[in-house]
C-alpha cells in the first residue's frame, strides 16, 4: 500500500476543479492525485462528477467543508479490496462482546496517548484511568479523561473544547479533518464499510467507524497543536503544513508514520471482525520527545 502523505488543501481556493485527460487540474494547474492522502474543499469550490471518479479511481477522498473547515460531507471509491463482500457480512454479524471489547481497546489506547501529551501526576492519572477501562467502557472514563486532560494540556487559558472553530479549536478541527479523510480512505482500502460502527451508530452517521477508529490518532494532532503559540491562525500556511505533518510523524516515536499506523489499524479491525484474532491490537501515541 502506498504512503500518501499530502493533503490537498483546498478549502480557500475560489473557482473550478476540473480533470483533463485523466488529470486533476486547480485553477489550470495540475495536481498530481499518486501521493494525495485526501482533498479538502470549501463553500467557494465547484466540482464535476469527473472529479469525483477521477478521485476514486486513486482511491482518494474529496471531504466537503463547511465555512469553518469542518467536514459534512465525503465521497468514497467503492473498495477494490477482493474479500469486501465477506468482510461486510463480518461486520454485520460482530456479536456486541467483541464490539465493546474492540471499543475498550481503543478507549485505553487513547487515553494512554493522551497521557504522553502530559506529565507529572496528570500523566499518573490518565493512565490509572486507562487501566480502569473496562468492556464497552460503561464508566464513560473517555470523558472523565478529556475533562482532565484539555486543562492540562492547555493550562495557560481556559480551554473548553468545542467545534465552533476558534483558536486552539479551529487548529484542532483541522488536524481531525485531514485525519478522518485518512481514515476513511484506510477503511474502504480494508474492505469496510465505513458507515458501520462499533460506537458511533447514529444513523445518521455515515461514518461511525471512522469515528470510532480515529480515537487513539487523536492525541498525535493534540500534540501538534500544543506546540503552536495562542495566537496560531489557519490562516497561516504554515500552521496548517504543521498540523498535516503531524500525521507523517512516527505514531510510536521510532516506529511507523500515524499515517501507516492508521492503515494497519483498519486492516486489523478487518481481521479482528472476520474472527482471525481474538483481541483488536491498536497502536498509542507517543510524542517525539516524549
Amino acid at each position: 500500500m502506498s504512503q500518501r502523505w499530502r493533503v490537498l488543501d483546498l478549502l480557500d481556493f475560489e473557482g473550478l476543479i476540473e480533470t483533463r485527460r485523466g488529470r486533476l487540474l486547480v485553477g489550470g494547474i495540475e495536481a498530481p492525485l499518486d501521493d494525495v492522502a485526501c482533498i479538502l474543499v470549501g463553500t467557494r469550490t465547484s466540482w464535476s462528477a469527473s472529479v469525483v471518479s477521477l478521485s476514486a479511481k486513486f482511491e482518494v477522498p474529496i471531504l466537503a467543508c463547511d465555512w469553518k473547515g469542518i467536514p459534512y460531507a465525503v465521497t468514497t471509491p467503492w473498495s477494490s479490496n477482493s474479500r469486501v463482500a465477506t468482510r461486510h457480512h463480518a461486520q454485520c454479524d460482530l456479536s456486541l462482546p467483541r464490539k465493546k471489547n474492540a471499543w475498550m481497546q481503543i478507549i485505553r489506547a487513547k487515553i494512554r496517548g493522551q497521557a504522553s501529551n502530559l506529565g507529572g501526576d496528570e500523566r499518573d492519572y490518565l493512565l490509572g484511568l486507562a487501566e480502569r477501562t473496562r468492556s464497552g467502557d460503561p464508566e464513560n472514563l473517555e470523558a472523565q479523561a478529556a475533562r482532565a486532560y484539555w486543562s492540562r494540556l492547555f493550562p495557560e487559558e481556559a480551554f473548553s473544547r468545542d467545534y465552533e472553530g476558534i483558536g486552539r479549536n479551529a487548529c484542532l478541527n483541522y488536524g481531525y479533518a485531514v485525519l478522518r479523510g485518512n481514515v476513511v480512505r484506510a477503511i474502504t482500502a480494508a474492505g469496510l464499510l465505513p458507515s458501520l460502527g462499533i460506537f458511533h451508530r447514529h444513523r445518521a452517521n455515515a461514518f461511525g467507524l471512522a469515528d470510532d477508529l480515529i480515537e487513539p490518532f487523536r492525541p498525535a494532532i493534540d500534540f501538534a497543536v500544543s506546540r503552536l503559540g495562542q495566537d496560531a491562525s489557519l490562516d497561516d500556511r504554515e500552521v496548517k503544513a504543521h498540523l498535516v505533518a503531524a500525521t507523517s510523524t512516527p505514531m510510536e516515536r521510532s516506529g511507523p508514520s500515524v499515517m501507516a499506523a492508521i492503515n494497519d489499524l483498519a486492516q486489523r479491525f478487518a481481521m479482528y471482525v472476520e474472527g482471525d484474532i481474538d483481541k483488536l491490537p491498536v497502536p498509542t501515541w507517543s510524542p517525539p520527545d516524549g
